[in-house]
């Protein structure tokens, strides 16, 4: 998976502006399954209703540089699963993230979900 998405990413990754490009870097599955990870699972083996069984039906994960979140289901809260400090200072471009639109215009409750992985 990390081969499939620096490969994916590779002129999409933006430390210095690490929200530019965070729509291109979502992974979504939404009962239809991401290309990165059928690509991925395919190369160990699984199959895609292995996969269906081991992931959520409704998925969304934020990969940017220094923060990769997560959501579960369409009205889930949003959680960060990793978090680091920049290295130097983040210019504020683009702060309106996808991430960030998809929480402005949430109008019904958050549902608390947990991932975990076997």
């Amino acid at each position: 998976l990390l081969a499939f998405l620096a490969e994916h990413y590779k002129h999409h990754w933006f430390p210095e502006k690490p929200f530019k490009g965070s729509g291109y870097r979502c992974i979504r599955i939404n009962h239809k399954m991401d290309p990165i990870i059928s690509k991925a699972a395919s190369q160990i083996g699984l199959s895609l209703p292995q996969l269906y069984q081991l992931l959520p039906s409704e998925l969304t994960l934020w990969v940017d540089p220094y923060e990769v979140s997560y959501r579960i289901g369409e009205d889930g809260s949003i959680c960060v699963l990793y978090e680091a400090t920049a290295t130097k200072p983040v210019s504020s471009y683009g702060m309106l993230t996808c991430k960030n639109q998809m929480m402005l215009g949430r109008t019904s409750p958050s549902k608390n979900y947990i991932m975990t992985v076997s």
